[in-house]
């Protein structure tokens, strides 16, 4: 670990608290699981443009280097190796790690999970071709310094794609009272909304960073078919963003 970190210890507490459930699909990461399959299609989709990978063969990942930072108990690094990707899963709340690793052991995936941070790793001079940063900057104390260093994570022509939470009357009313308080989908104070941040700042900051925006979609949730969609309109609560390190 390092001093100079965007990690904010109350954010990392509150994940802490949950770790043992990331992988029931009805406990406190049940909004997550619901929202897998989407990040999924996005994500799958965004590599296999950027590296010319034809997502019908066999291991379309293969020889990609990649990181899921803040990843939890495993749900994307486990789909990314799947696909042929060597994957490394960081995360600041070291209690996840070990409930990663048994997952993915238990799987027969091999994935190298580690208590970390992205300046810490950054800092080692790790490389990756892609870097999946998913519903984590709305969580860190300096979102520029922590997206500066996953740019220095990436290899040159590398990709980061990156998730949160729009800021605005709609996302409060369904990220926080929705989610934490009607649903009860997740624990009350999971989220901060003066935390989220609006499309226009995430590319603005992105940019700062030293990265190139390419795309951004919205993440759409139907209560009638209880299914989410990706949306080229509909950015008003979660979206999702490419980036590319040229």
């Amino acid at each position: 670990m390092t001093a100079l970190t965007t990690v904010d210890p109350a954010e990392v507490a509150k994940f802490e608290a949950m770790a043992a459930e990331w992988w029931d699909p009805n406990g406190k990461f049940k909004p997550l699981h619901m929202l897998n399959p989407c990040r999924l299609d996005y994500i799958t989709s965004q590599i296999a443009a950027e590296f010319d990978r034809d997502l019908t063969q066999a291991l379309p990942f293969k020889g990609l280097r990649l990181l899921d930072i803040g990843c939890g108990g495993g749900l994307l690094a486990e789909p990314m190796a799947r696909l042929g990707a060597e994957v490394v899963g960081a995360d600041a709340a070291p209690r996840n790690i070990p409930v990663a690793r048994l997952h993915a052991e238990q799987s027969g995936l091999t994935i190298d999970y580690r208590h970390t941070t992205a300046e810490a790793m950054a800092a080692a001079g790790e490389q990756f071709d892609v870097v999946l940063n998913m519903e984590v900057v709305e969580h860190v104390s300096d979102p520029l310094a922590y997206l500066t260093a996953c740019q220095t994570l990436l290899k040159p022509g590398g990709l980061m794609i990156c998730s949160t939470l729009n800021r605005n009357p709609k996302s409060f009313l369904m990220a926080i009272i929705g989610a934490e308080h009607v649903m009860r989908w997740l624990p009350k104070g999971t989220h901060d909304w003066k935390k989220f941040i609006t499309p226009d700042e995430l590319y603005d900051l992105i940019r700062q960073a030293g990265l190139d925006p390419v795309d951004r979609k919205g993440m759409v949730f139907n209560p009638v078919s209880w299914r989410w969609s990706l949306s080229a309109r509909d950015l008003s609560v979660n979206y999702v963003t490419a980036s590319v390190k040229r």
